[in-house]
């Protein structure tokens, strides 16, 4: 027995009918109404959160529960019982169940100096449109660290700084500043005269502001966390990791607390610390990084 095919396809011309249902409950701003949440950092630098998707949620609920509708999507619109919620979300965490974390999108605008920004720009997973210098002026906004937070290089980290230097030579390091800012007003005279703002960018040091409008997902945006409030990440893209930290709490306070939890007061052992906990031996390789590392770790773990 065969039936005819019924053909639905809405072909040009054809009139569309859009659906509308109206929520089960009443829904609540997560942003409480505001169009900008923002934390300032140092002297000219901001995090803003300005959108977030889900912006609406169900009375009594946090963005978390798209988390939980994503991961039941067979139950529609999941649990009605925040503890539930909060007990799938942590399973998730635990076992790097990352899709569901993507249900959520949160829309940031930064201002930060530029060698912050060509940190951050190596996380590629977001979406970004940044200040261009090429068709605006520059504003006169320099980074600037105070003597005592002008770091020694570490003899162990090719990366970092650690311990700060002698006061006389962090002045030194602000008169290098002092006469980097000193371009700036020969980039103004400059492209007065008409010079290519495209051009006379170059003249400006690394130290200078710009800004960008940063989307990303949330599992993305752990990822960022992860790496950028780790200790051993630098010092001045630590703190907007901090900021961002404060204000996604804010939106996903159930996923916020399962990360700290699971990743961020976390501990990863390979399989050599391991078998060293196993044995009561050293652990077995001559790498001096994993020794320390592997030291450390017994330290906090109180062996």
């Amino acid at each position: 027995m065969t039936t005819d095919r019924v053909d639905t396809m809405i072909e040009a011309g054809d009139e569309v009918t859009i659906q509308r249902v109206a929520p089960e409950a009443g829904l609540v701003d997560v942003m409480g109404g505001s169009s900008r949440w923002e934390v300032k950092v140092d002297d000219h630098g901001f995090v803003a959160l300005v959108d977030c998707m889900p912006r609406l949620v169900g009375e009594g609920q946090t963005a978390d529960s798209a988390i939980v509708q994503a991961a039941r999507v067979s139950y529609g619109q999941g649990t009605k019982k925040v503890n539930e919620d909060r007990g799938l979300i942590r399973y998730l965490m635990r076992h790097r169940h990352s899709t569901p974390f993507e249900m959520i999108e949160f829309k940031f605008h930064v201002a930060m100096p530029v060698f912050v920004a060509r940190q951050w720009i190596r996380h590629r997973t977001a979406n970004v449109n940044e200040y261009s210098a090429r068709y605006s002026i520059v504003p006169d906004r320099f980074w600037r660290p105070t003597v005592g937070s002008v770091r020694m290089q570490s003899k162990t980290n090719r990366q970092g700084g650690e311990e700060p230097i002698d006061a006389g030579t962090a002045e030194r390091f602000l008169q290098l500043l002092d006469r980097a800012e000193e371009n700036y007003r020969e980039y103004l005279a400059l492209t007065e005269q008409g010079v290519a703002r495209e051009l006379a960018r170059a003249a400006l040091p690394v130290s200078v502001f710009t800004e960008w409008y940063w989307k990303c997902d949330l599992h993305n945006i752990l990822h960022f966390l992860s790496l950028r409030l780790d200790p051993h990440a630098q010092r001045e893209i630590r703190v907007y990791a901090e900021a961002m930290h404060r204000l996604v709490r804010e939106i996903v306070p159930i996923t916020c607390e399962a990360f700290e939890d699971y990743r961020m007061q976390a501990m990863h052992l390979t399989r050599l610390e391991i078998e060293a906990i196993r044995s009561g031996s050293p652990i077995a390789t001559d790498n001096r990084r994993e020794q320390e590392e592997w030291a450390a770790k017994r330290a906090r773990l109180g062996l």
